[in-house]
């Protein structure tokens, strides 16, 4: 240790116990409370404790230092931004909040994703309130020129905001003349797809249900299932748990415990006189199957709706994994799970016939998959269509690419590398979910297969080139934001 003389600074304690306030979401008025007086007191006598006024005062002027400096480095960066946004209602006063957030790689190549607004949004939210709180914020932040994607819960009202901001946003700074901008939230959809499915079951699964009511609804019963349990060497290793009715995945989760516990339930049947809602055979078969359909959709929302989201290059050929499974479900030779498929699969299609284009996009510029991804798939998902589809996505990527490529000529300070829309890293190694040896598929497809593409010029000839190179070997830890900003200039993208 050195000894060195120490100098007290006001405005720095106060400076730095208002990012304590900030950091741990504190109250203003801890400042007022006995114990943290008689605290800072005798930590730092020569303290001046500050009244929650001047708290507040210091709050919101870090708040404006951190927002300037923000806005200084959305001006120099010359990436696009994807925006998501999603309303949020206050628990006490029932108000309106919209956050909006925006995701875009910055000039060291790292993903950046900033909290730009959390607003009140007063009732109603209409269409014409919703764009106007985004058009504000994308002025504020000198951001309407350039967007992306923005990204929004699958409402009709939600629908009519993205064709509002169309006519108020200036469609030539946007991909593709604004074709693009739509897209949906992938967890969204996939709530809506299953709870469309399930709602079509009826009473198919409610004797379950009412067995795990009555063997939860008191500790005694508890302590009897978990007995006989033992008795019958079922290890207790998950409880019963109800279900929420409008949260499909806690059905998923019930009636998944609820099958590992199927003998216990029929032995208490035979000793317990008020226990009368014993679910039939079929009822376990039917509860079987869902869960084994519902598995692979719980694994994508966990996947989806993580704590460290994952990149649109990183989830599509998951999407294209659910879709063909749909396929299959609604050709089952079970009634139920066929009429449950394709009233899910109608949903789906929609989804799928917004966003797979961007999806497509980002999938091919992973130097994982390229082209390659899409002729693995799209014969399952468009049979005899395939290859016409393919050629739709490499139209667009040219198209997309002689539109950055214009940006670029034009642009001084702008070094075009930094606009690829691909972005993923880390979060690869921490994924759950696989896609039960559908990946394995696809390296045994790639070594099997060849690449070919017409030739063009100038920019297309080297995204050709890009293309025909072939993909890099699949890796979970694969920095693609690495990759590209060593390759990307190399090749001319």
């Amino acid at each position: 240790m050195s000894l060195s003389t120490y100098q007290f600074d006001q405005v720095r304690v106060r400076n730095k116990l208002a990012r304590l306030v900030i950091l741990h979401e504190y109250p203003l008025s801890m400042v007022d409370h006995i114990g943290f007086k008689e605290f800072v007191a005798n930590l730092q006598p020569m303290f001046k404790l500050v009244i929650r006024n001047t708290l507040k005062s210091d709050i919101l002027k870090i708040y404006d230092n951190e927002r300037e400096k923000a806005l200084k480095m959305t001006d120099k960066n010359g990436s696009r931004m994807a925006i998501t946004t999603d309303m949020w209602t206050s628990s006490n006063k029932k108000r309106g909040f919209m956050v909006i957030t925006a995701h875009f790689i910055n000039h060291t190549w790292t993903l950046q994703s900033w909290v730009l607004r959390f607003v009140y949004v007063p009732s109603p939210h209409t269409k014409e309130v919703l764009a106007e709180v985004l058009v504000n914020c994308f002025l504020e932040w000198n951001i309407d020129r350039k967007l992306s994607t923005i990204t929004v819960d699958n409402y009709s009202t939600n629908d009519a905001m993205i064709r509002l901001l169309l006519n108020k946003l200036d469609t030539s700074s946007l991909m593709l003349g604004g074709s693009m901008l739509h897209m949906r939230c992938a967890a969204h959809i996939l709530n809506l797809i299953v709870q469309d499915g399930l709602s079509l079951i009826g009473d198919g699964i409610e004797r379950i249900r009412d067995s795990v009511i009555y063997w939860t609804g008191s500790p005694k019963r508890r302590q009897k299932f978990e007995e006989n349990a033992r008795q019958l060497r079922v290890q207790c290793t998950k409880e019963l748990v109800l279900d929420c009715k409008t949260r499909w995945n806690s059905t998923y989760l019930m009636l998944s415990t609820a099958l590992i516990y199927k003998n216990v339930f029929s032995r208490l049947a035979k000793r317990e006189i008020s226990y009368t809602c014993l679910p039939y055979d079929y009822d376990w078969e039917l509860a079987k199957d869902i869960c084994g359909k519902l598995e692979l959709f719980h694994s994508a929302i966990e996947f989806f709706s993580g704590r460290k989201y994952p990149t649109t290059n990183m989830y599509f050929n998951l999407v294209c994994e659910l879709k063909i499974t749909l396929n299959e479900w609604s050709v089952s030779s079970n009634e139920m799970i066929s009429t449950i498929a394709e009233s899910m699969l109608a949903k789906f299609n929609s989804y799928w016939a917004n966003v797979s284009v961007v999806m497509a996009i980002a999938a091919i510029l992973d130097p994982r998959y390229k082209m390659k991804l899409l002729e693995f798939y799209y014969p399952n998902i468009y049979d005899d269509n395939s290859n016409l589809e393919i050629e739709k996505i490499k139209n667009l990527c040219y198209d997309l690419l002689d539109e950055y490529k214009d940006i670029n000529e034009s642009s001084v300070d702008n070094e075009g590398s930094s606009h690829i829309p691909a972005s993923t890293s880390s979060p690869v190694a921490q994924m759950k979910f696989r896609l039960s040896g559908a990946m394995s598929s696809f390296d045994e497809f790639v070594n099997n297969s060849s690449s070919s593409s017409k030739k063009h010029g100038n920019a297309r000839m080297e995204f050709d080139h890009f293309i025909d190179e072939g993909v890099l070997k699949r890796s979970e830890d694969f920095d693609i934001l690495g990759w590209w900003k060593s390759n990307g200039l190399k090749i001319g993208l």
